[in-house]
């Protein structure tokens, strides 16, 4: 089970107290990095080089063109060959698809909170279930002092790496949606961002169930 969906209200304010340390501590040279390592990544998603200066600046990833679908990242053949990925939303109908570069916060995995979110298939629409997934994280947000959260969207290593991308950032999209409709976060303290399958969360099992996550950091 991903590490958000396993902890307790006050641990999870702990994780994101120290996340937000360690973002600051590789900002500005001091203090305790916890192993955070921010990368640059160029357009085929390999890192390219250390990244410095304001990670709470760096842009999300986003673009404007559809991507071709393979397979769907949770197992399923997709026939079509455009990329409708579908949601009831229209956010996440009309989030973009990838522009790069774009820097990321590396966290080692002790210090990441994951959460696995069931999405319907082929869709970034979550499922109707999945509310009491987000309840706590919203309340933990809320009950912070944190003034900027990112949500990253991860697949795993099924279908092609732009359908990953894509499904990926859609997911990612529509999760700060409800955050902000439903919970009441301000949307100045949420970005997204969709990496698809870059960073394994089990790299032992590509295709395995802990890739397919959403993960939270503090940036600030």
């Amino acid at each position: 089970m991903a590490v958000g969906q396993t902890l307790s209200d006050d641990e999870l304010l702990r994780m994101f107290q120290m996340q937000r340390e360690a973002f600051q501590a590789v900002q500005t040279g001091t203090g305790k990095t916890r192993g955070l390592t921010l990368l640059t990544l160029d357009e085929t998603g390999e890192a390219v080089a250390p990244a410095t200066g304001d990670v709470a600046a760096a842009a999300p990833v986003t673009g404007d063109s559809p991507a071709p679908l393979g397979t769907d990242p949770q197992g399923g053949a997709v026939t079509l060959t455009e990329a409708p990925i579908t949601a009831d939303q229209p956010v996440a109908q009309n989030a973009p698809a990838l522009v790069q570069p774009v820097t990321f916060g590396l966290l080692p995995k002790e210090l990441q909170v994951n959460i696995r979110i069931r999405f319907d298939f082929d869709s970034a629409s979550i499922a109707a279930d999945q509310a009491p997934v987000l309840d706590q994280m919203c309340k933990v947000m809320k009950a912070s002092d944190i003034k900027l959260f990112r949500i990253v969207g991860h697949t795993d290593s099924a279908g092609t790496d732009a359908y990953n991308e894509r499904l990926s950032l859609l997911r990612a999209e529509e999760v700060k949606r409800r955050m902000v409709k439903d919970c009441g976060i301000g949307p100045d303290r949420l970005e997204a961002m969709g990496l698809g399958e870059r960073f394994l969360f089990d790299p032992a099992d590509p295709k395995g169930p802990e890739n397919r996550r959403v993960e939270f950091q503090a940036l600030s």
